[in-house]
């Protein structure tokens, strides 16, 4: 079968995020999503960004427009939050992310009434009600279908690195998993969910395709999974390997390392190089040392096996990527990476807000709206420290 990939400009970037709707009171997941979209339709129809809902109504997805940088992009999503808040203070409900609730139960929550989902459901059962799980979604723009699946197998190196910067579900269902990223090893269960498959050529994906709709394991290139996919319909590389970032400012962070990245194996493959990958052995070893350890976990770097602490590549990565990020005008995003690295990730400072409070995860659920709350003034303040 052929695929069209739509042109886009490239390394242009567009954002997902998808959000928690938890009762201001408890703290507990709410079904308000189909409330709040209501009203919401009216006010937003002519904004750039857009908010929809999700498998479960419990989330909202709000989504950028598409942006030449990452500040626009980011800008766009700042703006869909502040839309929701409008519908979400009356109604007594908070807006928090994590890439899972410290406490919430599957089976509380209610399903959206739509075909997609119910047949999700239908053939996951247990596993497809257990998606209790939040994410991010970064898009970056390929002019060139040729470089798509080189770009997206070359990349796959650094999955254990922005798995480890956003993991942010080290509690499940009330439990401390002893994971960094609990959502990682969950979603993998979905089928068509994981891993990329090795291609290099776009005619295989599109016999990938063609094998899997041939025999009903999915209808259309929307329910390839994958941790890093081809998103034909919008001519990008998305990367969905992410926890759900718990603040604005680091959802900024990791979209301008994986703008600086996909900019980066594009310039090679524009010199002629051949890009440098893992064995699929590798890469499924780092996908679990990152989901276990997160930002603690040695990670696998090249084809020898050479091993690095993760915290040190990041760093290292990031300041081979600084030319690179003042011409794609995301120097400021980009360095929010290290502040990530000296302030911990959000597993990190959740488990230490469990700690601090005896293991009641309603605490941090608390820290949670907090933070999320908090993220658009600190990223304004980081703006005014820059430029000032």
């Amino acid at each position: 079968m052929s695929v069209s990939f739509a042109p886009s400009a490239r390394s242009s970037v567009g954002l997902e995020w998808e959000l928690m709707l938890a009762d201001g009171e408890s703290g507990d997941l709410v079904p308000r999503a189909p409330t709040i979209l209501e009203g919401l339709e009216e006010g937003t129809r002519d904004e750039r960004f857009t908010v929809t809902g999700e498998l479960l109504t419990n989330t909202i997805e709000v989504t950028s427009g598409v942006g030449s940088t990452v500040a626009e992009a980011v800008d766009d999503i700042a703006e869909a939050i502040a839309a929701v808040r409008t519908v979400t203070d009356r109604s007594g409900t908070e807006l928090l992310c994590a890439g899972s609730h410290p406490f919430a139960q599957w089976y509380e929550q209610e399903v959206t009434d739509k075909t997609r989902y119910q047949k999700l459901i239908r053939r996951t059962q247990w596993w497809g009600r257990n998606m209790m799980i939040w994410g991010v979604h970064v898009h970056v723009g390929v002019e060139d279908p040729a470089k798509v699946l080189p770009i997206i197998a070359s990349l796959t190196r650094f999955l254990p690195h922005l798995q480890a910067l956003s993991a942010s579900s080290p509690f499940w269902a009330g439990e401390r998993t002893g994971y960094a990223s609990n959502r990682a090893l969950v979603f993998q269960q979905l089928p068509t969910a994981g891993l990329p498959w090795p291609m290099t050529e776009w005619s295989e994906f599109e016999g990938y395709l063609a094998d899997m709709i041939r025999t009903g394991v999915m209808e259309d290139v929307s329910e390839v999974r994958w941790d890093i996919r081809p998103a034909p319909r919008w001519g990008t590389i998305e990367v969905r390997a992410c926890d759900g970032m718990s603040t604005l400012p680091e959802l900024a962070a990791v979209g301008a390392l994986v703008q600086c990245l996909v900019e980066r194996l594009s310039r090679s493959l524009d010199r002629g190089e051949e890009l440098p990958v893992l064995p699929p052995w590798f890469a499924r070893e780092n996908k679990w040392r990152a989901a276990r350890y997160g930002l603690d976990a040695p990670v696998i770097i090249d084809a020898a096996g050479a091993q690095r602490p993760v915290r040190d590549h990041v760093a290292e990565t990031v300041a081979g990527l600084e030319d690179i990020a003042v011409q794609l005008g995301c120097s400021r995003e980009l360095h929010g990476i290290t502040t990530i690295l000296d302030a911990g990730a959000s597993y990190e400072r959740q488990l230490r807000v469990a700690d601090a409070a005896d293991g009641d995860l309603r605490r941090v659920v608390e820290h949670l709206i907090a933070e999320f709350r908090a993220g658009p003034t600190l990223r304004d303040h980081l703006a005014r420290d820059t430029t000032g």
